[in-house]
């Protein structure tokens, strides 16, 4: 989010290192004694935006209040019975977990907050159950002091805007967007374009996460979400579009190529997608109406007796002037969002806005309790061998182990951050020998404390925002938080220490072997629920007789494909294999949807063939395993060639166009390979 190691990296390090030590400071001034928490807590809820780190502190103080008032619950009343309170607090912990993956926004960091928070207070404090009230205050109070450091520096000095950050992401998702769209109106398209393509579902998931922080923006009047709503619904439209369209052209070219006037119109709707950037609103509206204008009317009039290569060319244009439309719409709500005021900037983008709600999102029920029943499991065992074990310091290794479990349970690898978080806190063990045995005892005074820590701790700011060391730079901070370094006094507690760096680092090894115990085919068995959860939703639709919500498929599908590329990426398989591609079961469901619409103005003689369609090709994604995805039915190739002859030959000419234009989406979709319809009817 920031340049690696420019301004914006130094200014944010400086920032963070001046919330931390003005946190050590007002946590020492008030006679807390472990003021290491709100020092963690600092850099915790450090981000580069300004209404990310509020948003992320509201979030942390209800998560830290909520489990801390259940630790100060559970404790009490079980301390005498030590199976139930471990049962209790794995259960809690399995509960957050759960809640956290099923909420895949920034506010289900407050879920997995209140389940470690209560971890991180409950273990340590089993030997002295009549000091739990005291000992939740005091966390609640250190980490509070942590979190309101954090975000006043970060909020108020020098502040970097999530608005702006947005606003920029969006110019550069759109001009990207508009080249990719460009790039698929040529006759032979580069492949990678169509890979590139599905980094759209990745942006639109990235705007969606940006919006959540927008009501804690402190910069400027934040943009609205419903606008942000918007814009994400017209760029998801745009990937399938885009594909859709460079297909048929593929088609067209391979049945001869079509009319000149239909070349001439692919090369000015080229050249306006290179100049969507430079233009005024008036002059892009006019421009997109009259290019739609100029493909309505070189739309063949299909009927009884149209030929598979009018049907194509009248997919293409089609397509091609949703795909503008699409195009203008995104640059409408683009321009929205850079307004000053809430005044919509073009009719259009008043149309547009009415009546937004919520982004659909894929569920995983599956992967969540999977999560939870890890975190449930990591909890009870450790505590049994701590028990059996008689390591005092072993709670601190079953806490970690929790926390970690906790945290990276939503993660696509989540043994590489921990392999990270291991290497991080070896190396914070040696550097805490340095500070806490050698450099520290020597200091005297506050200032002191904070010059000698300021070197390390700007330099390893700086490196949390670097993709490549950040997973080591974050370790070695919270490292440095140390209880032996970031105390009011230094006892040089030798063996204290190694002891409690021994904890952490086999809490980490406890943590990586239990979640490849029990997550060890995590990424696969994500892709199959992903892929089947796809399949059983484009099943279930197909036999609906509402009218469909076709956004809401869409928004679902965009989630998937975004949750599918790292998985994928990880187990070596290309998200665009055949059966596998998540973005041809997107244009296949909006297909179904748009002859779903047309089954409803129908009487049931007349919809019988489309209802037939819609059965079979429920019963094929309902069969599809995706261990062993077998290819369609020809019987469902008949029946879409016989439901495309009886709507070609229904007396209703837009019946026959919205038929055509859905049943030829499914074909292509289903069968790419299926030769074409030589003659539909005779």
């Amino acid at each position: 989010m920031t340049k690696r190691f420019g301004f914006d990296a130094a200014l944010f390090s400086v920032k963070a290192y001046l919330a931390a030590i003005l946190a050590v400071y007002i946590a020492l001034s008030i006679g807390l004694d472990r003021p290491y928490w709100a020092f963690l807590t600092s850099y915790i809820v450090a981000q580069p935006l300004a209404g990310a780190v509020v948003s992320k502190a509201m979030f942390r103080v209800v998560g830290t209040f909520v489990g801390a008032a259940m630790a100060v619950i559970m404790v009490p009343p079980l301390v005498n019975a030590p199976e139930l309170l471990t049962l209790a607090i794995a259960s809690w912990l399995a509960i957050c977990v759960f809640v956290s993956l099923l909420d895949r926004t920034p506010r289900s960091y407050a879920s997995v907050l209140a389940g470690y928070t209560a971890v991180l207070i409950v273990l340590p404090s089993v030997d002295t159950p009549q000091l739990i009230f005291t000992t939740a205050s005091l966390r609640v109070q250190e980490i509070t002091i942590g979190i309101l450091c954090g975000s006043f520096v970060h909020a108020l000095v020098l502040p970097q805007s999530v608005s702006a950050f947005m606003l920029q992401r969006v110019s550069t998702i759109l001009t990207d967007a508009e080249r990719w769209s460009r790039d698929s109106l040529h006759i032979d398209v580069d492949p990678a374009v169509d890979r590139e393509r599905r980094r759209l579902a990745l942006d639109v998931t990235e705007l969606h996460q940006l919006s959540t922080h927008l009501p804690y923006e402190s910069t400027r009047i934040a943009p609205r979400i419903r606008t942000v709503r918007a814009l994400q619904d017209q760029l998801s439209m745009i990937m399938p579009l885009g594909a859709a369209v460079a297909d048929r052209i593929a088609q067209l070219h391979e049945a001869g190529g079509g009319p000149s006037e239909v070349v001439g119109l692919l090369a000015d709707t080229r050249g306006w997608f290179g100049r969507l950037d430079t233009m005024p609103i008036a002059q892009r509206t006019a421009e997109a109406e009259a290019l739609c204008l100029r493909c309505k009317a070189l739309e063949p009039l299909v009927g009884e007796g149209a030929s598979w290569h009018d049907l194509i060319l009248l997919s293409l244009l089609s397509r091609l002037a949703t795909l503008i439309g699409a195009h203008r719409d995104c640059r409408d709500l683009a321009d929205q969002l850079a307004s000053p005021t809430i005044r919509p900037v073009s009719d259009r983008a008043a149309e547009l806005l009415e009546g937004r709600r919520g982004r659909e999102l894929h569920l995983d029920f599956g992967g969540a309790i999977r999560g939870a029943l890890s975190a449930f499991i990591t909890i009870v065992l450790g505590c049994v061998m701590w028990i059996y074990s008689g390591w005092h310091d072993g709670g601190t290794a079953i806490m970690l182990a929790g926390v970690f479990t906790a945290l990276f349970a939503a993660a696509p690898d989540p043994l590489a951050p921990l392999r990270s978080f291991f290497v991080g806190t070896f190396i914070a063990t040696l550097l805490g020998l340095l500070y806490g045995f050698v450099l520290l005892p020597r200091l005297d005074g506050y200032l002191q404390f904070a010059a000698a820590m300021a070197p390390m701790l700007l330099m390893l700011g700086m490196l949390m925002q670097s993709p490549r060391y950040g997973g080591i730079a974050v370790p070695l901070l919270l490292g440095l938080g140390s209880p032996v370094l970031v105390a009011d006094r230094y006892v040089g507690g030798f063996a204290s220490y190694m002891n409690g760096s021994l904890a952490q680092l086999t809490g980490i090894l406890y943590a990586i072997v239990m979640i490849r115990l029990l997550s060890s085919t995590g990424a696969e068995s994500a892709i199959r629920r992903t892929l089947r959860a796809g399949w059983v939703d484009i099943a279930e639709r197909s036999n609906l007789m509402a009218p469909p919500d076709v956004r809401a498929w869409i928004n679902r599908m965009l989630d998937r494909i975004a949750q599918l590329a790292p998985r994928l990426a990880m187990a070596g398989r290309s998200p665009g294999k055949p059966l596998y591609d998540a973005l041809r079961d997107l244009r296949t469901g909006i297909a179904i949807g748009e002859l779903r619409e047309l089954r409803l103005d129908m009487s049931p003689e007349r919809s019988a063939p489309l209802t037939a369609v819609l059965r079979r090709v429920g019963e094929y994604y309902r069969s599809l395993v995706p261990d062993r995805p077998a290819p369609a039915d020809p019987e469902l190739l008949q029946d879409i060639d016989v439901a495309l002859d009886a709507v070609l030959r229904d007396g209703d000419r837009e019946a026959a166009r919205s038929g055509a234009l859905a049943l030829v989406s499914l074909r292509r979709n289903i069968f790419p390979d299926a030769a074409p319809i030589e003659r539909l009817a005779a």
